[in-house]
């Protein structure tokens, strides 16, 4: 397949670029390049892995899915499952075995490897401007790609973009669908103790419309951060949080007032929270990960989606290629298999929506309801905890509270990983 690849490239640079070289567009070169394309990854910011953008969590279903063999290095912890805790201190588990990263190393680890493969990686390269090109007959044939950085111009067979979510093909092509998001804030504590289980706390008094997480890792230190869709008062509302509980007085890495007391803001972004794009596909062009809207519509997780997608796109593209060209009908495989393995987000989007509609009261009291550990429920269990509401609070069927638990188990690491 190399050899037949190789020559189909004729006079363009390389085979594929790669916007971005996060988790998605890591994954996405990686598997390219073993497949015996020619790959270039462009990278805008100066090092791959900074500045870190989330939580940096990965369950161990998702590293057997994705066949990773994570190296001691980028664990930073190994944890047995999360802990929700609602507004009236309620506390539920879902044991589901997984890993706290070192995300910024993760990252290097998966384009180490990539370039290992023979990709190129150029950081410091931000693409501004793409043109297709088309044959007389009105066939797609390439990409003429411009921007910031020595390597450009550049004439490409396709280009699969993983720049997040506010993607350079989405925003520079202009396509179709908006997107909406969630501003995600964190600080590094240090001196925080654990006992192996994140912690997700749905309290819309600091997280409106959205949760806080304490996310463990080795030597005491932890990311503490929220998501919420109150953007402007996002880091308020997790300063608020740190002062309200156990977690007041310690230490900051980067603490929220330096001694000259300047505020200083803690590392974040933005998540899409709207499910994915209307078009993930184009000619020549895979949208994965942030960029094509793949984040767990109820605890915003997209590392698991990033990778799972990025390596489904490289194997689309390599067979479009060895059928001819990276056509749009060539490429339109890629949607069809996301969407057979990813469960449907309108449904957790529902249930979602039906969560947040819910007072704290009526929060804790569906809580109080369910056991005490919310993995691998059996069809009876179900049963059991729908009568217990039926019986206890008849009120919260009206508000749609059968979808909101069926949410919590589409979101389960089967699917997304957390």
């Amino acid at each position: 397949m190399l050899n037949a690849l190789v020559m189909a490239t004729g006079d363009h640079d390389v085979d594929l670029v790669v916007i971005g070289a996060g988790p998605g567009g890591g994954s996405a070169a990686l598997h390219a390049a073993r497949s015996g394309l020619r790959v270039c990854v462009m990278e805008a910011d100066p090092e791959v892995g900074t500045p870190v953008h989330c939580g940096e969590c990965l369950s161990h279903l998702a590293t057997e899915q994705l066949e990773l063999d994570l190296p001691e290095d980028v664990i930073a912890l190994t944890v047995q499952g999360v802990r929700v805790i609602f507004p009236d201190g309620t506390a539920k588990l879902l044991t589901e075995p997984g890993y706290v990263l070192e995300k910024h190393l993760f990252e290097r680890w998966i384009i180490d490897q990539a370039v290992a493969q023979g990709a190129t990686l150029h950081l410091g390269h931000r693409v501004t401007s793409m043109t297709r090109e088309f044959d007389d007959d009105g066939t797609f044939t390439g990409w003429n790609l411009d921007g910031r950085g020595e390597v450009f111009p550049l004439r490409c067979r396709g280009v699969i973009d993983a720049s997040g979510v506010h993607g350079a093909a989405s925003r520079m092509l202009e396509m179709s669908g908006d997107v909406d998001v969630i501003a995600g804030f964190q600080y590094e504590l240090h001196d925080v103790p654990n006992d192996g289980y994140l912690d997700f706390y749905i309290q819309p008094e600091y997280a409106p419309h959205g949760y806080v997480w304490m996310i463990p890792k080795a030597g005491g230190r932890a990311n503490v951060g929220l998501v919420t869709t109150d953007k402007k008062g996002a880091v308020r509302y997790l300063d608020n949080f740190i002062q309200d509980t156990y977690l007041r007085g310690k230490p900051h890495v980067n603490p929220p007032w330096r001694q000259d007391g300047v505020k200083v803001r803690p590392f974040g972004g933005t998540i899409p929270i709207s499910g994915p794009r209307p078009t993930t596909v184009g000619d020549g062009l895979l949208l994965v990960g942030d960029a094509a809207g793949f984040t767990s519509p109820l605890f915003e997780g997209g590392t698991h989606l990033a990778l799972w997608s990025g390596r489904a796109a490289a194997e689309t593209f390599a067979e479009a290629l060895s059928h001819g060209g990276a056509t749009e009908a060539r490429l339109s495989n890629y949607e069809r298999r996301w969407k057979a393995a990813f469960p449907p987000y309108h449904k957790i989007l529902k249930g979602k929506t039906a969560l947040y509609d819910l007072s704290d009261e009526e929060m804790s009291a569906m809580a109080r309801c369910l056991p005490e550990e919310l993995g691998a429920m059996s069809p009876l269990q179900k049963l059991t905890i729908g009568l217990k509401i039926l019986v206890r609070r008849p009120m919260l069927f009206g508000k749609r509270v059968i979808s909101v638990l069926l949410s919590f188990g589409y979101s389960r690491a089967k699917h997304f990983g957390w």
